[in-house]
């Protein structure tokens, strides 16, 4: 097998398995036995169980985005369109830590601080970059605009996620913040 297949076979491993059993939950040990490879060959291309999950939700974030952003945008209003692309793109990101990693890691791993900060800040540029590439968006709306908007989003999506205690409050939450905060963030990055 050649290391391009390696890598597919490894990321579709840890993909089934973080999102059966968490990233805590899941030892390299595991996702080698998955992937129908050494430990040692499990190293040698990811030199961290962290560095294969980072690569995991970006991949699913990247996908994801993609198709959200290649909705139709013909007939939409830019208000509508982006309002339903940030809240798409929020569940997304909830979806990500909701399980792929699992909120007791998120909540209670000392190393899960520095690692969301990381993924946050990937994710705004992947975001900030997909959005300028978009036909509709990029040439309607300034960067820095763009930018307080994808900040903003994503900084009241990741502080409701971690108050969250059940899948009832976090329907609340996505309610509340597509209601009531979304369409004056929208609103502003618009103006």
């Amino acid at each position: 097998m050649n290391q391009e297949d390696v890598v597919f076979t490894i990321k579709r491993a840890a993909r089934d398995l973080f999102r059966k059993y968490g990233y805590n939950k899941t030892s390299v040990n595991e996702l080698a036995k998955q992937a129908r490879i050494s430990k040692a060959t499990f190293y040698k291309i990811f030199p961290s169980k962290e560095l294969i999950l980072h690569e995991v939700l970006m991949d699913y974030i990247r996908e994801n985005v993609e198709d959200i952003l290649n909705t139709p945008t013909k007939d939409l209003d830019l208000s509508v369109f982006l309002g339903k692309t940030i809240l798409r793109v929020s569940r997304v990101t909830y979806t990500v830590c909701n399980e792929f990693v699992g909120w007791e890691f998120i909540r209670e791993s000392t190393n899960a601080q520095e690692y969301l900060k990381t993924l946050s800040d990937d994710l705004e540029f992947l975001l900030l970059s997909s959005f300028i590439k978009n036909e509709l968006i990029g040439s309607t709306i300034p960067e820095e605009k763009l930018t307080f908007l994808i900040k903003s989003s994503k900084n009241i999506v990741f502080s409701f996620a971690f108050t969250a205690v059940t899948e009832a409050d976090v329907r609340k939450n996505f309610i509340s913040f597509q209601k009531e905060i979304l369409p004056y963030l929208v609103q502003a990055t618009i103006a």
